[in-house]
């Protein structure tokens, strides 16, 4: 499974649309990361980011805030969602792998 996450630094990006990198991470069944690449983006653009998220046959994108239509093209090309998520990248990688990741969720 190919999880995006929207990155500022280390955290989640807080908004969708200003992502400049993105963590993408291969995880296995098993909830193991197998593979996780950081991705420096030429502009922060919320239609780029959501080509390259298609292109890239993302199947999870972990962000903070994200506009409606945003989200529902993502969700229409059939890519899960999880919104609002405020914290460390990896952790929310760590608990999207448990089944324990949700909209809104804030990992402390």
């Amino acid at each position: 499974m190919k999880i995006l996450v929207t990155l500022s630094g280390q955290e989640i990006a807080p908004r969708f649309d200003l992502t400049t990198e993105v963590l993408i991470a291969i995880c296995s069944k098993q909830g193991e990361i197998e593979d996780a690449k950081v991705i420096v983006l030429p502009q922060a653009s919320a239609d780029d980011l959501c080509h390259f998220i298609v292109k890239e046959k993302v199947d999870v994108v972990i962000c903070g805030a994200i506009e409606e239509e945003y989200f529902q093209y993502l969700v229409w090309k059939k890519i899960k969602v999880f919104d609002s998520v405020i914290g460390m990248a990896t952790e929310a990688i760590q608990h999207f792998a448990k089944g324990t990741l949700t909209p809104g969720k804030l990992l402390a």
